[in-house]
């Protein structure tokens, strides 16, 4: 698959009830910005994270949700941005045949993660994320909790165990980030590199 090709092909975003929405608005940025096509679905708790953390109210239609989202991430026309009902389960990500590059969750609440690692699609969201392990196709989700019991530990490993890429929101420090959007970005680029996609300016590890 070429450059464009992996671009037309659409990229399914998972927004769950997770703190950290700043992970999502950072990843649609760099997504948008390099062309790429995305799937958004945010979960119902989302809605109310949005509320509590930033006085914000996202709009349920999804039309208006677009607007949202570019608004949030500073990206007008580049891209394309297609949003879903957290309840409309007969969308087109709902079905294995509707063909994508994977799903990423960003950030990932551990009730989202209890429910895909038990093969529960109680929304959108959930089913997504359900068709992406039955099909074979990239899952990768960014937990965002601490500390993390031993249930959360066994769903997690019992994804990791399918196939599901786990990469927890833990930024680094050695790219010497002198911003939240920077040490947010470190943890975007690393979940973008398990799609092969590398559209996130980072100075990466270039050894001593």
């Amino acid at each position: 698959m070429n450059s464009q090709e992996k671009k037309n092909k659409p990229l399914i975003l998972g927004v769950s009830g997770a703190s950290g929405l700043i992970y999502a608005v950072r990843t649609v940025k760099f997504l948008l910005e390099a062309d790429y096509t995305i799937d958004l679905v945010a979960s119902k708790a989302a809605y109310m994270v949005w509320q509590a953390e930033d006085n914000i109210k996202m709009p349920p239609d999804p039309d208006e949700q677009e607007f949202f989202w570019r608004d949030r991430a500073g990206v007008e026309q580049l891209g394309k941005l297609r949003c879903h009902r957290w309840s409309d389960v007969g969308a087109t990500i709902a079905s294995g045949s509707f063909r994508t590059l994977g799903m990423i969750v960003i950030p990932c609440s551990m009730s989202t993660v209890a429910k895909i690692a038990g093969g529960l699609s109680s929304d959108l969201l959930e089913r997504a994320a359900d068709v992406q392990i039955k099909e074979g196709r990239p899952l990768i989700l960014v937990p965002r909790e601490t500390p993390l019991s031993v249930i959360h530990l066994r769903n997690l490993t019992t994804l990791a165990e399918a196939g599901v890429g786990i990469v927890p929101a833990i930024p680094a420090w050695y790219h010497k980030p002198q911003t939240i959007d920077d040490l947010v970005d470190f943890v975007v680029a690393r979940s973008l590199d398990r799609l092969s996609i590398d559209c996130v300016p980072l100075n990466r590890w270039q050894g001593h």
